[in-house]
């Protein structure tokens, strides 16, 4: 990393000048073939196969979950035997919670921060792409145990004694202890790429209280999950070690049971808010734009945002209120279980004020998002019921907290996301998504949602236990399963819709203007899809709307989009100050390189050999990983004689 000031001036240009495109195309562009395709580093590459794969494991989960509930249709069916249930409901869990709700956020957030802060990339290009290969690998290192028939068998919680070897001797729970290792490091990596990003390569000018709230929710998600996700990867570690080695952290005589809830809820409520902030922040920075005026309470909502993950850290109890602790540590958690509400409630008020105070224009895009308020309420009025210990003690194995977790998990994440894909599809691909076809599939997943799990609320109150493959007759929930099961159906039809908007669309589709919305934030101030470099030129922001400037006229100020500093000797962006944007450094980026992938490769390869005690295939691993890492680190600097040259990050 070089300093600004050193003997190398960054040179300044206006957008037009000639070859200018052609130049910086030359620089930034994929290599051709399969092999350039591995090696892309490129943040909006990577973001949009974190999107297909997310939605892919979406789809698979959705699939999971019909089977079931086809299953609980009606009372005693047979579709399914009580390990293929276990099997399948386990892996629905761990396919929406770990492999979609979380990675999508990754992929639009990957696709859009470079370009909502002015930059030409993340900070660590090839921990980007190291975070999507692993990603992916421990998707099919799930999946692959399920295919034989080994998956996953103790629901995603994974509770012991349940789960140790002398209740579930088999190689299922030995997959999935892994493949959330492996899934943990993902995970790691992405959080700390995003964190640096937001701290030193927002354009000049975008201090902190000029970001989008999208950069909030996605930041501060990932300060938690740099916080959170040693705590479920050390509880996997060690109840595999216990399950292959005979330790006795969790057992039943030596060990603590009770330990590995614990563990596993310190990251699991911290985790609640990382996949729902992000998505949050999506309907921040789309709803304004539909209702042509800025979100109400920009400051209010960001610090919200912040202060929701920070609490989010202290009330993992709220899982155990049914395990026996003492009254003193339940009135604290249940303290701060409902205090969490309040700043929940200022995103909603937002919202609703920005809605109210401004002239809404109703394009799919803003039904998703204002749907995804009414949801929101919904799911988190049953949560604050749950906050109270008594009351918790009556629903917490009851279908009640089925019906709150999809409210929150479909409702505050799914919707946004659909809304945030109509909302920046045509940035993504240079093509609108139909509006008709898009209204259709609102309403049939809006309806289908509440139909299937609005009722679900009233099968707790009735007594239906969670996690049973099957019930008897004459218990009174028959007519009401079935109406969840024609709703899930309804509800899969609207995604259904969503597949074939998207697919019609890409093919012939109205092509989209580089703002086809008038939005006010710099992704839509670039082409429509944008460069392989983003930007020409760097561009320097006075306002969070650059693009608004003149229409509000809040200051005299202008942001300036159309010159700035060119950074053409490589692969360059530019490095500002953590707070108030101030440009300091010229970052020379990498370039494309296959070693996160084999990294990403021998990492699969370890983990394989350590499931199955193949110690030769371990061995494997480690010699690819060594080699990824000498590719990675093996010097190859464009132009590193060049004074106030930086190296590769």
């Amino acid at each position: 990393m070089s300093a600004w000031e050193d003997t190398r001036a960054p040179e300044t240009r206006r957008l037009g000048a000639p070859g200018l495109g052609r130049e910086l195309e030359e620089i930034w562009g994929e290599k051709p073939g399969l092999l350039g395709w591995i090696s892309s580093v490129d943040h909006k590459e990577i973001g949009k196969r974190y999107i297909v794969t997310a939605f892919a494991f979406l789809i698979l989960g959705g699939l999971e979950a019909f089977v079931m509930r086809l299953q609980l249709a009606g009372p005693e069916l047979r579709l399914l035997t009580p390990e293929a249930y276990d099997q399948l409901f386990t892996m629905h869990g761990v396919t929406m919670i770990f492999l979609y709700a979380a990675p999508i956020l990754s992929g639009f957030s990957n696709y859009l921060w470079p370009l909502l802060l002015g930059s030409r990339d993340m900070a660590f290009p090839r921990l980007n792409a190291l975070s999507y290969w692993i990603y992916i690998a421990a998707g099919l290192f799930l999946y692959a145990g399920f295919v034989v028939g080994r998956g996953p068998n103790d629901g995603w919680f994974n509770y012991v004694p349940y789960a140790d070897r002398a209740h579930d001797p088999g190689i299922n729970i030995d997959v999935y202890a892994l493949g959330l290792i492996l899934l943990g490091i993902s995970t790691t990596v992405g959080s700390a790429n995003f964190v640096v990003t937001f701290l030193r390569t927002r354009c000049p000018g975008m201090s902190v209280n000029r970001v989008p709230i999208l950069t909030w929710g996605t930041l501060t998600a990932s300060v938690g999950n740099l916080l959170a996700v040693p705590s479920v990867s050390l509880a996997f570690f060690l109840l595999w070690m216990d399950r292959q080695f005979g330790t006795h952290f969790f057992d039943t005589g030596q060990g603590q049971p009770l330990l590995w809830q614990h563990l596993f809820w310190m990251f699991g409520h911290p985790w609640v808010y990382a996949i729902v902030l992000p998505a949050m922040g999506m309907v921040s920075d789309g709803l304004p734009t539909f209702c042509r005026r800025p979100l109400v309470g920009y400051t209010p909502v960001a610090l919200a945002t912040v202060t929701t993950m920070a609490l989010g850290f202290g009330v993992w109890v709220h899982h155990m209120f049914a395990t026996g602790l003492p009254s003193l540590s339940l009135s604290f958690f249940s303290a701060a279980s409902i205090i969490i509400v309040i700043p929940s409630a200022v995103a909603v008020f937002a919202w609703t004020a920005t809605i109210w105070t401004g002239r809404p224009v109703i394009t799919t895009a803003f039904l998703f998002f204002a749907g995804m308020i009414v949801l929101f309420v919904i799911g988190g009025v049953s949560g604050f019921m749950t906050a109270s210990a008594p009351l918790d003690w009556q629903l917490t194995d009851t279908y009640f907290i089925v019906a709150h977790l999809h409210y929150v998990l479909i409702g505050i994440n799914v919707f946004p996301v659909v809304g945030g894909l109509y909302y920046w599809f045509p940035k993504i691909t240079g093509r609108m998504l139909d509006e008709r076809l898009g209204r259709w599939n609102f309403w049939t997943m809006f309806l289908g949602f509440n139909i299937a799990f609005l009722p679900m609320h009233l099968l707790g109150v009735l007594g239906m236990p969670r996690r049973i493959y099957t019930y008897p007759d004459g218990m009174g929930w028959s007519t009401t399963n079935l109406i969840v099961t024609l709703g899930s159906a309804l509800f899969a039809a609207g995604v259904l819709l969503l597949l074939v908007n998207v697919a019609v669309s890409l093919r012939r589709g109205a092509k989209a203007s580089d703002n086809p919305w008038a939005a006010p934030t710099l992704e839509w101030a670039t082409t429509s899809p944008p460069p392989p470099y983003n930007f020409a030129v760097i561009p320097s922001v006075a306002s969070r709307h650059p693009l608004w400037e003149a229409r509000l006229g809040e200051s005299d100020a202008r942001s300036r989009l159309d010159e700035g500093l060119l950074l053409d000797h490589g692969r360059e962006t530019i490095a500002t100050t953590p707070l108030d944007a101030e440009p300091n450094l010229i970052l020379e980026m990498p370039p494309d390189t296959p070693a996160p992938f084999l990294l990403a490769l021998g990492l699969a390869i370890i983990f394989s050999g350590a499931a199955g005690h193949w110690w030769w295939l371990v061995g494997l691993g480690a010699v690819l990983i060594i080699v990824a890492l000498l590719i990675w680190f093996w010097p190859n600097r464009t132009h590193a004689d060049e004074p106030g040259q930086a190296g590769h990050v």
